[in-house]
């Protein structure tokens, strides 16, 4: 099975899409990127606007090709914006979480308006909340709808599986560290070699995200790695916009090398440049100084 994350926070832009070639098929779980609206204070960074669109024309390229693409939520650093279309995903076979049910008011808007342009360039599309399916040897299951994260107040994502042969992948969308048990549930049942996981939203700490949801994000981690002993555990997303990410979860990275499973972030796990461009934002502002005028141009960005 080849994993390939596609865009990643710690490769630049906010997204976990990425890419599975099972040999049966080629799969891409959440085809968009986007960028952090105000970061410190500041609006995105030109770097930052040019990495994104590098990640969107990446993006754009290889799912074009692929057999299957999965959405496991309809936020728009998962899905692509309303203007810039949707032609590339022509024909395509597209498996979506429910857009009516376990939604927010903000995603079932969403979600309308994505499905309208998909049936307009002829994309089969099923809901797949708590399905499976299997093509040729590739066995792919979905979760019931969890939390988004610590509150349904941000609605609710599928997690998914991908199995074939001795091999399995999770990849677990927005749980922000696996806060909620039944987050944490779906992985355990599938006992997984490789997780891509949205780790810890460490970045908000004391505000939207407690001590107390970080103390249950590391204990139900070390719970995954003690039951599936994966090869590689890569947190990624939330947790990448917190430059001292590694300390805030050294317990858990501590343990699961007891057990030879390897903390990364998607950059390390693709051989790729770490590049968390958000959370550097002041320091690039500090290194390459940009005028009020080319800052403002990149509101266009927000992805909330």
């Amino acid at each position: 099975m080849l994993i390939k994350p596609l865009a990643a926070d710690s490769l630049g832009t906010r997204s976990m899409c990425t890419l599975v070639d099972t040999g049966d098929l080629t799969i891409v779980i959440d085809p968009g990127a986007a960028l952090g609206p105000w970061r410190y204070g500041l609006r995105p960074h030109p770097k930052e606007v040019k990495k994104l669109e590098e990640h969107k024309a990446e993006i754009v390229n290889l799912t074009s090709k692929a057999d299957l693409i999965i959405v496991t939520h309809y936020h728009y650093d998962h899905i692509p914006r309303p203007y810039e279309g949707v032609s590339w995903l022509r024909g395509k076979t597209v498996m979506m979480k429910d857009p009516e049910n376990n939604i927010n008011f903000s995603q079932r808007s969403r979600a309308r308006i994505f499905l309208e342009q998909l049936r307009k360039v002829d994309c089969k599309i099923s809901v797949v909340d708590g399905g499976e399916v299997k093509i040729g040897n590739t066995l792919i299951k979905f979760s019931e709808a969890v939390q988004h994260g610590n509150s349904p107040k941000l609605g609710y994502v599928v997690e998914v599986c991908i199995r074939t042969g001795d091999e399995c992948l999770v990849h677990t969308s927005d749980v922000e560290g696996l806060v909620d048990e039944r987050q944490l549930k779906f992985i355990i049942q599938n006992k997984p070699d490789i997780i891509i996981c949205d780790g810890p939203m460490t970045y908000m700490l004391g505000s939207r995200f407690t001590e107390e949801d970080l103390e249950k994000s590391i204990n139900n981690l070390i719970k995954v790695v003690a039951s599936c002993h994966p090869a590689f555990l890569v947190l990624d997303h939330h947790l990448l916009r917190d430059l001292s990410w590694k300390d805030r979860i050294n317990e858990l990275i501590t343990y699961a090398e007891s057990f030879g499973t390897r903390v990364c972030n998607a950059a390390e796990f693709s051989g790729l440049t770490y590049e968390p461009l958000e959370a550097m934002r002041k320091v690039l502002y500090e290194s390459f100084p940009v005028d009020v005028g080319e800052n403002v141009k990149t509101s266009e960005y927000d992805d909330v």
